[in-house]
């Protein structure tokens, strides 16, 4: 493939792949790099905020998301220490009103797979599996990938490479300006149910957060109604092989035992026999930029706790605006990345620190606890969701503020 607007992107998780979209809307063909031989259904569940859905539905994707996403009429704050309700927060067709696009939850493999299928269906974007990205070479007017797949090398040209390639990042490596990831001493213990398997008031379309000591709690519905997808996250060490293991139901028991709650919240907790923990890592600052025709996005650029729920949705904004520079300055590829990391600096500096602030109230306790909840209360569910303003009313480029035709 000629290198003239071709652009290689490394990763096809959901920051590469909707990339992918994003840059062959704005009329560029994409080679997309991926190390895994197939693209299995992994992880559990997210949540979409407006800020995000509107990208996903500019680029053609309502239709083939409708059987898998939910749409939550709130979100409840529970208290770990009591079982009562501090506050909720409406969501449903009142957010949508208020910011002009819907708040989803889904699968993260469901949405993964109605990327991948949208890509596989867009002529101009050509998704190769089993390809390790090794190194990269800056030419004069481009980017040589070097890549294997099994003892096959592999070279492929374009003007620019992205790096979608998660936290763990081959290319944020290579560039040596991003700062290696640190150890949040928390982890994420995730596990999915029967929905007939929970409570029955957990299995209406709320997601429920439960605040309480040293630990915090997420639970909703997800595949349809189907699942309920279950996030415990604890302040803890880690000493495991890699950033994602096996959990054992008694650990993370332990972790919750003194939470003082109601028998319904602890029953849910000890329904799955099978948990995955992973490692929460953070990055004091998002990616500042690079040099040449190399830039990052998503997780690569700036890894997300995950108390903003906005992991996911940061990566989608990302690739509308790198579409958006690309389009606009197209004589000068390294230009458009250059302008692409300062159009994103601020914000995803913003929503880290906030993500921090979050992890903080959310667990705290003894008398500072009970003055959140308080204050919480005291606020109200509307006067909370307009602290979020900020990100659910963010707008995309122009290119990507209406449905694809």
């Amino acid at each position: 493939m000629a290198a003239e607007r071709h652009v290689i992107v490394a990763g096809a998780g959901i920051a590469g792949l909707t990339a992918s979209l994003a840059m062959a809307r704005a009329g560029l063909r994409v080679t997309v790099l991926e190390q895994a031989s197939r693209l299995e259904e992994t992880g559990a569940g997210i949540q979409l905020s407006p800020n995000a859905t509107r990208i996903l539905i500019s680029l053609g994707m309502s239709e083939r998301l409708a059987p898998s996403v939910i749409v939550p009429h709130a979100i409840r704050v529970m208290s770990g220490g009591s079982g009562r309700e501090i506050v909720r927060m409406a969501l449903g067709a009142d957010a949508e009103r208020r910011y002009g696009a819907p708040y989803w939850m889904i699968h993260r493999g469901d949405l993964q797979a109605a990327l991948a299928a949208t890509a596989d269906a867009e002529q101009d974007v050509d998704v190769k599996l089993g390809v390790r990205v090794e190194d990269f070479a800056a030419q004069v007017k481009g980017v040589t990938v070097h890549g294997r797949r099994g003892s096959q090398a592999l070279d492929e040209r374009g003007i620019v490479l992205i790096g979608a390639d998660g936290i763990w990042s081959t290319i944020a490596g290579r560039l040596q300006s991003q700062r290696s990831p640190r150890f949040a001493h928390r982890t994420a213990w995730r596990a999915l149910i029967p929905a007939d398997a929970a409570p029955k008031e957990f299995r209406s379309p709320l997601v429920h957060l439960w605040l309480g000591l040293n630990a915090h709690l997420v639970h909703y519905p997800v595949k349809a109604g189907r699942l309920i997808n279950i996030v415990g996250i604890v302040h803890d060490e880690w000493k495991e092989t890699g950033w994602s293991a096996a959990g054992d139901r008694n650990e993370i028991l332990r972790h919750f035992a003194r939470w003082s709650w109601t028998d319904k919240a602890r029953d849910l907790i000890a329904i799955p026999d099978r948990w995955l923990k992973w490692a929460l890592y953070d990055c004091p600052h998002p990616f500042r930029g690079g040099t040449g025709p190399v830039t990052l996005i998503g997780d690569a650029a700036h890894p997300m706790l995950p108390f903003l729920a906005q992991g996911a949705g940061l990566a989608i904004e990302d690739a509308a605006v790198l579409a958006d520079m690309l389009n606009k300055h197209m004589n000068d590829p390294p230009g458009a990345l250059r302008a692409y990391e300062a159009a994103r600096w601020h914000r995803t500096d913003r929503a880290q620190q906030a993500s921090r602030r979050q992890g903080h109230i959310y667990g705290r306790s003894g008398p500072e606890a009970l003055i959140r909840n308080f204050g919480m209360r005291m606020l109200g569910g509307e006067k909370l969701l307009s602290r979020y303003d900020w990100l659910y009313t963010w707008q995309p480029p122009e290119l990507f503020r209406k449905p694809r035709a």
